[in-house]
């Protein structure tokens, strides 16, 4: 199945944000991470968005010792967020990544460690293209 970031709901991220922060979890521990109060009516919720993430293919579980079922992501949290911004940026932008980041990046003032990793960033782009025209 063709995975789509921009197909994961609000509550299904979540999930993943539980599921990338542990590494692993088991649904009791996803139903317990989201809904500290939470009843047999989050459970059952917590376990059907499960099987969705799943089916979704960011998700995948593997059955333990006794039956329970430890559920991880497919895929980690920074290619996920860049498949969504590749989404945003073909949908937006006609592709292009320059307004989006432009756009990004004057919203909010960048720290300066923020700064610093964007310049690196930067700094090793233009490497890797030099590298790639024969340098």
């Amino acid at each position: 199945m063709k995975r789509s970031p921009e197909d994961v709901t609000e509550t299904e991220l979540a999930m993943l944000q539980v599921l990338w922060d542990r590494g692993t979890a088991t649904r009791r521990q996803v139903t317990d991470a989201l809904y500290p109060q939470g009843g047999a009516a989050h459970y059952a919720t917590v376990q059907k968005l499960l099987e969705r993430l799943e089916s979704k293919g960011f998700a995948r579980h593997t059955r333990e010792t006794g039956g329970v079922l430890v559920f991880s992501p497919t895929m980690g949290r920074e290619q996920f967020i860049a498949l969504h911004l590749r989404g945003v940026a073909e949908r937006l932008c006609g592709g292009s990544l320059t307004p989006l980041l432009m756009n990004l990046v004057r919203s909010k003032p960048l720290s300066e460690r923020e700064l610093d990793e964007l310049q690196q960033l930067i700094d090793q782009q233009r490497r890797n293209k030099g590298r790639g025209k024969g340098g």
